[in-house]
């Protein structure tokens, strides 16, 4: 068989450091150890040991995964400082829990007394680890490659990374209202991988990038252009122009942006659109739609109210929310997508935490009360996903009644459970989406710890966010250039047109091979094969849009997560 070694340690700060400003000298002497792979390049071995690619806080709980066809139990592991060689913490692997696939021991290893500063390697016989960090100040990187990738994913005249200004004529018309004629809902974001635009979405990652804000401005107020705004305000500006333009004419809303024939004609570049004079806009309305929609205008007009004392923006902001959160009464309960993409089953959730920020943006004590009988009426809804994110109001809503916080709770509480029967420290089942899924359990973990001043749920965060980052059974971080072995070939047709680039982009991740079955997905890179399961199954191949694709929604939720680990 034919043999080629590569070198997996520093490759992602090397080619990092042409874009991001940040780097970390400590890692310039590294030594780089060689994985030997065949032409398809997967790995030669019978044993790997996975673990947080990026690292550990040096007080934070430290776990790997030994992963392997022969029972390590017992062994020795050691781990070893790169830099000079030296054993600096050894143990007994203990012994293994279960097995995944094609691998029938699995032992998880904790190495949480390891808290002096460094970059390490786990090591025992031939299985050894990626190289990791010890520190207090890793995520920063992280933090700043997932706003960037908003940038590439801009659309107009907005300045966008990566590709030149495109669909500059969005929409021509306006299906569902005959007589709007045509409207401008230019600019925004497109939505993933394709070119449609989503108020859905839209909505979800404009709140969370403001929500970030809010939460903790300190950790994202870097302005790298030094214009005096932070970053992450001026990409949640992006988002409000567009939900501004959105709202046509009083009491309408245009909920998306071209249709399913985006999918149909082909990969190319986005200003190279064979369809970017025929991009039709769709009407609609639903209790959902009203809810987030309002509570990003509302957070928004408060932030810029505040922060930048822009009361023309501010004021506009606020007038089409009060526009649109009028129609709560007599709107449908859900929007009908035309396409069946983004198709919310309930709307309390949404509707709860509009009425809260509603309420935070003017003062009106009616819809506080509208906001806590929702979010009781939302109840627990033990996920994460741009559709559920009842656990977001629960938090918000809880500084004013004090029972929200057992809804979120409820969550945490099963989530934790999961994470403990999971060999990689899961916190719920796969899906189409996991990561994102996965990130959002890590953030309501960080919203309880907030609300409660409690660490009891400390640890379900840090086992998503290290799933996430290669302690998973394919040893791949999932977001591009993160780590040293990283999703490369992601479902993007901006990607693909860059030799594979896309900064900060976040893969959907794995999903249930049941549930792949149900599409015809033409697949040519099988380079992770061998780690899949006969129940879950990750393929790193820009032709799988299940497992592969990114989205503004994961990206939004990462960037929540990643800046509370940032110091």
């Amino acid at each position: 068989m034919f043999k080629q070694t590569v070198f997996v340690a520093g490759l992602a700060l090397l080619f990092s450091s042409c874009f991001f400003s940040s780097s970390n000298k400590a890692e310039d002497n590294i030594k780089l150890i060689p994985v030997v792979t065949d032409e398809r390049g997967e790995e030669i071995a019978e044993s790997f040991i996975r673990v947080n690619q990026v690292g550990f806080k040096r007080n934070e709980l430290k776990t790997a995964v030994v992963l392997s066809k022969t029972d390590f139990g017992n062994k020795k592991y050691n781990i070893k400082d790169i830099k000079t060689g030296k054993v600096v913490f050894t143990d007994n692997i203990p012994p293994s829990i279960g097995g995944w696939g094609g691998y029938n021991f699995c032992h998880v290893i904790d190495f949480t007394g390891l808290t002096s500063d460094g970059t390490f390697v786990v090591e025992s016989g031939e299985a050894r680890s990626n190289n990791f960090r010890v520190g207090e100040n890793l995520y920063s990187k992280v933090v700043d490659s997932l706003l960037l990738f908003f940038k590439v994913q801009r659309c107009g005249p907005t300045n966008p990374h990566l590709h030149q200004v495109c669909h500059l004529f969005d929409s021509p018309n306006v299906v569902g209202d005959p007589a709007a004629g045509k409207v401008d809902v230019t600019g925004g974001w497109h939505d993933a991988g394709d070119f449609t635009k989503f108020l859905n979405t839209t909505a979800f990652s404009t709140y969370m990038l403001l929500f970030a804000y809010e939460f903790n401005p300190k950790k994202v107020e870097f302005d790298k252009n030094g214009d005096g705004a932070p970053d992450i305000l001026e990409e949640a500006r992006v988002g409000l122009d567009l939900l501004l333009r959105m709202n046509y004419k009083p009491g309408k809303l245009v909920i998306q942006v071209q249709d399913r024939r985006d999918q149909t004609v082909g990969w190319r570049m986005p200003e190279n659109d064979t369809l970017r004079f025929d991009r039709p806009a769709f009407a609609g309305m639903g209790k959902n739609l009203i809810g987030i929609y309002t509570a990003a205008l509302a957070m928004g007009s408060r932030i810029w109210k505040n922060r930048f004392s822009d009361t023309e923006f501010s004021t506009k902001l606020l007038n089409a929310a009060n526009n649109i959160f009028a129609l709560r009464k007599t709107a449908p309960d859900l929007d009908q997508n035309p396409i069946g993409l983004y198709q919310d089953s309930k709307y309390e959730g949404k509707l709860a935490l509009g009425s809260l920020e509603m309420y935070l943006a003017t003062n009106n004590g009616q819809y506080l009360s509208e906001a806590i009988s929702l979010a009781k009426k939302a109840d627990s809804d033990y996920w994460w996903s741009w559709g559920n994110i009842n656990s977001l109001a629960h938090y918000r809503i809880a500084k004013y009644s004090n029972e929200m916080k057992q809804y979120l709770e409820n969550n945490l509480a099963a989530f934790n459970d999961s994470r403990k029967k999971n060999i990689f420290g899961e916190g719920t089942a796969f899906t189409w989406g996991t990561t994102n899924t996965f990130l959002g359990i890590a953030l309501q973990a960080i919203l309880f710890r907030d609300l409660t001043k409690s660490n009891i749920y400390d640890s379900v965060a840090v086992f998503q966010r290290d799933y996430i980052l290669g302690k998973n059974p394919w040893g791949i971080s999932f977001i591009y250039n993160i780590g040293s072995r990283f999703t490369k070939h992601f479902h993007s047709q901006v990607g693909y047109f860059n030799g594979g680039y896309l900064p900060g982009a976040v893969a959907a991740g794995p999903a249930p091979a049941e549930m792949l079955k149900g599409y015809n997905i033409q697949r040519t890179n099988f380079s992770y094969d061998k780690f899949n399961s006969p129940e879950v199954k990750y393929y790193d191949d820009r032709n799988d849009y299940v497992t592969n694709e990114p989205t503004i929604v994961s990206n939004a939720t990462a960037l929540f997560v990643f800046a509370h680990f940032y110091k």
